[in-house]
């Protein structure tokens, strides 16, 4: 991987776990395009992913400083209650890592044909938020369990994690204020927790990829990611994520021409 390569990943990175199109989805066509080894550069990987992490911090640091404050007035409070939805919406994505992790692997082998109805399963996501618009309601404690389900759905390359968890959000009738925030916080712990058994396994390798190369991704998919957080935000406030679906549709045509060879 050289550095142009690492910068437009790094971008791909950052702006797709944002916005509803899947970053693991398009690092996954990008290495295919580029003819990255899909087994070698996981430090590059966890690089981007935590470099994501931080940028959600950043984005969202007074709703996190905030939330954290409630918290050790140790009392049931608003900031607590809050807390606890967070809670319950990760224990869907645990037990999934617990038992489905083989699975889930895989599904990252480069396999552009089962990628590609991934994209098209999370572009029928958004597209049904167009047709079921129930009356807008407070997050509930089972509200933050089916979202958690939806975000399970994601441990498949081709499926948006914020897209499921969104679209799942609207169409449970989740304030659209208040669900791309409890979509981007949930999802911390999981994806911290995940580098940390990534990196604790040994299974990868930084052939190819220098120190400098693994910079570069890291910078690119921390400011992209903290432009795309706001924007995203900003986005499901409007409630319309039709242009989003469009995109991920012809994604996902896109990868299944080019599993079929095509082109």
């Amino acid at each position: 991987m050289n550095f142009l390569e690492a910068i437009i990943l790094g971008l791909i990175q950052g702006l797709t776990e944002f916005l509803p199109v899947s970053s693991s989805g398009h690092l996954e066509l990008g290495k295919y395009l580029f003819g990255i080894d899909h087994e070698a550069n996981f430090y590059f990987s966890i690089a981007v992913h935590g470099a994501t992490v931080l940028s959600t911090l950043a984005a969202l640091h007074k709703e996190i400083w905030d939330l954290l404050k409630g918290a050790f007035r140790f009392r049931l409070n608003e900031e607590t209650v809050y807390i606890l939805k967070l809670i319950v919406s990760m224990i869907p994505v645990a037990i999934a890592g617990l038992f489905l992790k083989e699975i889930a692997e895989r599904f990252f082998t480069g396999n552009m044909i089962s990628l590609g109805f991934e994209f098209l399963v999370s572009a029928l996501f958004l597209l049904m938020t167009l047709w079921i618009r129930p009356k807008e309601r407070p997050i509930s404690y089972r509200d933050s369990f089916i979202i958690g389900l939806a975000q399970v759905l994601a441990i498949l390359p081709g499926i948006s994690r914020s897209g499921a968890t969104i679209a799942t959000g609207m169409m449970l009738g989740n304030r659209k204020a208040d669900i791309a925030k409890f979509s981007f916080l949930m999802v911390l712990v999981p994806i911290i927790g995940a580098n940390l058994v990534e990196l604790r396994s040994g299974d990868f390798s930084r052939e190819g990829t220098s120190l400098a190369v693994i910079a570069a991704g890291f910078v690119t998919a921390f400011v992209s990611g903290y432009i795309a957080c706001r924007w995203m935000i900003s986005i499901v406030r409007k409630g319309n994520l039709l242009w989003f679906a469009v995109y991920v549709g012809l994604a996902g045509i896109f990868t299944l021409l080019l599993g079929l060879n095509v082109f």
